[in-house]
C-alpha cells in the first residue's frame, strides 16, 4: 500500500459513530489517522519524505479499524469517536495548557517537535489558532457524547485505542519502562478494579497485561475529569509487533485478534451493573 502524508483542503475533523442506545461505551481512536490540511502543512518544516516518516512513527496505524472490528463483534455495538486527523495538527488528548508535561520535549497539543525531537514546527509558532479550530471543537464533540451516555445509559465508559512502538523513541519521558504487549493506563479517579480485571481477562492471551507502562493515564473530557465519577475511563495501549509491521507498515492476522479481545472487554463493561463500583 503506498503510504502518503493525507493532505486534504477540506478534512473531517472528527466522527462520532453510533453504537446501541443502551450501551455506555465508547470506544475513543484519537491518534489513528495521517491527514493534514493543506493550510496546516504549510506551517510543518518538514519535507514530504520526512514528513512521511514522522507520520509512520507518530500515527496508531490501524487501531480505528480495529476499533470498528470490535464494535461490529461486540453484542451491544458500542459508540466510536474517531479522530480523523492526524495528532500532528493537534493532539486532542494533551492538556491544552502548562498542565502537560509533555511541553517539555515540544509535543503539547500542538507539536514544536517530532518523535525524535527535531524541529517540526518554529518554536515561536502560535498555536491559539490550532486550538481554536480543532482543538476545542473536539473536546466539545467528545464532552457531549460522554453526556449523552450518562443521560441515555446512566454511565459512560471511555475505552482509549492505542498503540505504540516496541522500541522507545526519543520522545519518550518514560521510555525506560517495560514495554509489554499490551499497557493498561489508568487514572485513580476513573478507572475502577472491575474495569481493569475485565481488561485483564480479555487481553491475557497476549501475554504481560502491564498498568501505565510504558504511557499511563487515561482520558476522561475536562468537563467531567475528577468530578463526576459515574464516567469511566481506561488506556488500551497496545505494542505494534503484535499486530503489525513497523513503523508504519500493514497490519497482520494480530489485528483481528486485538478487535475480537476488544470486543470481549466491550461486551464485559456493558453488562456490568455498575461500571463505577469496586476498589479504586
Amino acid at each position: 500500500m503506498e503510504k502518503r502524508t493525507g493532505l486534504n483542503k477540506a478534512p473531517r475533523s472528527f466522527e462520532l459513530i453510533p453504537g446501541s442506545a443502551a450501551s455506555p461505551v465508547i470506544l475513543h481512536v484519537p491518534h489513528s489517522a495521517r491527514t493534514i490540511p493543506e493550510d496546516v502543512r504549510n506551517g510543518i518544516l518538514l519535507d514530504e519524505r520526512a514528513l512521511a516518516r514522522e507520520l509512520d512513527h507518530i500515527t496508531d496505524a490501524h487501531t480505528a479499524e480495529i476499533a470498528a472490528q470490535a464494535a461490529a463483534a461486540s453484542a451491544t455495538a458500542p459508540w466510536q469517536f474517531v479522530n480523523r486527523l492526524s495528532r500532528l495538527v493537534v493532539d486532542p488528548e494533551r492538556f491544552p495548557d502548562e498542565r502537560e508535561e509533555m511541553l517539555a520535549v515540544g509535543m503539547g497539543a500542538v507539536y514544536t517537535r517530532t518523535t525524535h525531537r527535531e524541529p517540526l514546527r518554529p518554536a515561536t509558532v502560535d498555536s491559539r489558532p490550532l486550538i481554536d479550530r480543532y482543538f476545542h471543537p473536539y473536546a466539545a464533540a467528545m464532552t457531549q457524547a460522554v453526556g449523552n451516555r450518562l443521560e441515555t445509559a446512566g454511565r459512560a465508559v471511555i475505552i482509549d485505542v492505542h498503540s505504540y512502538p516496541t522500541h522507545p523513541l526519543p520522545y519518550e519521558l518514560h521510555g525506560d519502562g517495560p514495554r509489554p504487549p499490551i499497557c493498561l493506563g489508568t487514572d485513580v479517579f476513573h478507572t475502577s478494579g472491575e474495569l481493569l480485571a475485565s481488561a485483564r481477562m480479555a487481553f491475557a492471551a497476549f501475554g504481560e497485561v502491564a498498568l501505565d507502562t510504558p504511557f499511563a493515564g487515561a482520558y476522561v473530557p475536562l468537563e467531567h475529569y475528577r468530578e463526576d465519577p459515574r464516567v469511566s475511563a481506561l488506556m488500551v495501549e497496545i505494542r505494534r509487533d503484535t499486530y503489525m509491521a513497523e513503523p508504519g507498515g500493514p497490519a497482520g492476522t494480530g489485528a483481528r485478534r486485538l478487535a475480537l479481545a476488544l470486543a470481549e472487554l466491550v461486551s464485559a463493561v456493558t453488562s456490568a451493573a455498575d461500571g463505577t463500583d469496586g476498589e479504586r
